[in-house]
């Protein structure tokens, strides 16, 4: 019985030990891991006030941590009802100095605390501060979007709950939801709207208020603020804001339609990524005049399909080399316009002409004969080889567009035309960047990447979204032919224009006839790398509606690369 009873109290004093220890942990939680949380609820709950937020999201950034979306501290009229001696009167008087409506704040005052989402003059500002409104206050507003924001389309845009079935969707996930809510819609915004949402507002505004909501008398109106909101995480891109800026500036300029994308040779990180018509992600600039925006308007063309034209002979130069089919010196013969099934560009033809020189001047029969000799089963076999059938972007989950089909290549009277890059032959600008990545890097294909990882407030990577292992595409001696072959086409060939002096480019151009447009415009493509010995950006343009790959799209890529590399040199102004 004695030992019966030793063991009993044995087992309850090490029940009693892990009690404590469940009660220690708990209160860990409470006072120290938690301990910002719960202070912040208790401050909202026993005050009335406001967040000082436009929009309590984690931030989207390049790979150096710098807003993409442009977020920036502006004052806004922040307006506490409860500090108002006379509720109306003040109300209206307000509204007369900011030119809106009485009723339209007088709604929103019967709500609690609020400010005014606008942009105040110096004139303004100053009438305000002599009016000495009781509970009216000029504070610094968290707003998520800037006069020039970047990667707009990568990043998305918000909106508001607008359903039911949406709500119920989002409310599944763990976090709290109302209708009428702002969630992401599209691009960044949309894919990563869980971790971007935030639980807790970083800064917010009131004035303390007792259980029957009557204001406190003596702390008056206050303001707290925190390092972060442990509920939300920042999604960190591969971007460099440097380069974004230097593509979009450059687009604005040369391309009304179109997508560009520059990636780091030797790696799959994308460093920009812009498409155009571009808009503004905020979303009553968006909405304005919405009338007047074109279908296009938020479509990535970085990742959507077209036709590649004269750019997809890049895989056939690889099978038919990497395949012994073909030498450089092999000869082909080009009439030109008389050419069945299709014709060259060059009417009167190139004559006998080298498969090295065939490349550089984009014959299309001489590649009608490779393709054939290949046949599609070869061809297809690259194309996927090189990731013409990938669509995956690490981090960046867009959905697979099943339009891209290679095995259309091999259906009947389909072979002609896809040699040339026409037909059923569909890829992304993306897409192409990588594949010419691949023969810059020796042969290898590395996965496109956009996200590096997620952060928490504090610059932990929570998540991390790490670079592929590269795959084998051709043996470094066709890769080093290849490159041969890119960089005859920007020194004798048809992308003269994409020549860079003194660093060297290398490159392919494109021209894909498309369906709808006015007279001879195409769908203009160059792709390549600069330096042209010693690669480090992969650019891909696309310019819709244009002349030539050689005419349109070869000197936007010239302009884009010459300013990249000004920024190691450090000439660059930003």
């Amino acid at each position: 019985m004695l030992l019966i009873r030793q063991r009993r109290m044995v087992a309850s004093f090490w029940l009693i030990v892990l009690a404590f220890g469940l009660i220690l942990a708990h209160l860990y939680q409470i006072q120290l891991a938690q301990s910002y949380k719960y202070t912040r609820q208790a401050f909202q709950m026993g005050s009335q006030g406001v967040s000082l937020e436009q929009f309590p999201r984690g931030e989207i950034t390049d790979r150096q941590g710098l807003s993409l979306t442009g977020a920036y501290y502006a004052n806004r009229v922040t307006v506490i009802p409860a500090l108002m001696d006379d509720k109306d009167l003040r109300l209206r008087q307000l509204a007369a100095i900011l030119s809106v409506e009485a009723a339209q704040l007088q709604d929103r005052a019967r709500q609690g605390a609020f400010y005014i989402d606008k942009a105040l003059s110096g004139n303004t500002c100053t009438v305000l501060q002599n009016a000495e409104l009781p509970g009216v206050y000029l504070l610094p507003v968290y707003q998520r979007y800037g006069d020039e924001p970047l990667a707009v389309h990568v990043t998305g845009h918000i909106g508001k709950i607008s359903s039911r079935d949406q709500l119920e969707q989002l409310q599944s996930t763990g976090k709290t939801y109302l209708l009428g809510d702002w969630v992401g819609q599209s691009g960044l915004e949309y894919f990563y709207e869980q971790q971007l949402k935030g639980t807790l507002a970083r800064r917010w505004a009131g004035v303390p208020v007792d259980a029957r909501g009557r204001v406190i008398q003596g702390p008056g109106m206050l303001v707290e603020s925190a390092d972060g909101d442990p509920g939300r995480l920042n999604v960190i891109t591969t971007i460099d804001s440097r380069i974004q800026r230097i593509v979009e500036g450059i687009m604005n300029e040369h391309i009304a339609s179109g997508a560009v994308v520059v990636m780091q040779a030797g790696s799959g990180d994308i460093l920009g990524m812009a498409s155009r018509p571009g808009y503004h992600p905020e979303y009553y600039r968006a909405v304005s005049n919405v009338d007047e925006m074109p279908e296009e308007l938020f479509v990535d063309h970085c990742t959507a399909l077209f036709q590649p034209g004269s750019v997809f002979k890049v895989v056939l130069a690889a099978a038919a080399l990497e395949e012994g089919l073909v030498e450089l010196s092999t000869v082909f013969n080009c009439t030109g316009a008389a050419a069945r099934p299709v014709r060259c560009w060059n009417d009167a033809g190139h004559g006998r002409i080298s498969f090295q020189q065939a490349f550089a001047q984009s014959c299309n029969p001489s590649f009608v004969e490779i393709g054939h000799r290949l046949g599609a089963d070869t061809i297809i076999k690259y194309a996927a080889a090189f990731g013409l059938d990938k669509q995956k972007i690490t981090g960046y989950p867009v959905p697979v567009d099943s339009r891209q089909d290679l095995s259309l290549i091999a259906k009947p009277h389909n072979l002609a035309n896809s040699s040339v890059g026409q037909g059923p032959v569909l890829v992304t600008p993306v897409q192409v960047t990588a594949m010419i990545n691949a023969i810059a890097c020796g042969g290898n294909y590395y996965t496109p990447r956009l996200v590096a990882g997620l952060k928490d407030d504090s610059g932990r990577m929570v998540r991390q979204f790490g670079a592929e292992h590269p795959e084998p595409v051709v043996s470094p001696a066709t890769a080093a032919q290849l490159r041969a072959l890119l960089r005859e086409v920007t020194e004798s060939g048809v992308g003269q224009k994409a020549a860079l002096p003194g660093a060297g480019s290398a490159g392919k151009t494109g021209s894909a006839q498309v369906s709808g447009y006015n007279g001879e415009k195409v769908d203009a493509w160059f792709t390549g790398y600069v330096p042209a010995d010693n690669p480090r950006y992969v650019i891909t343009v696309l310019v819709r509606s244009g002349n030539s790959g050689g005419d349109t799209a070869a000197p936007v890529f010239r302009e884009i690369a010459a300013r990249c590399l000004e920024i190691e040199t450090g000439l660059d102004a930003e």
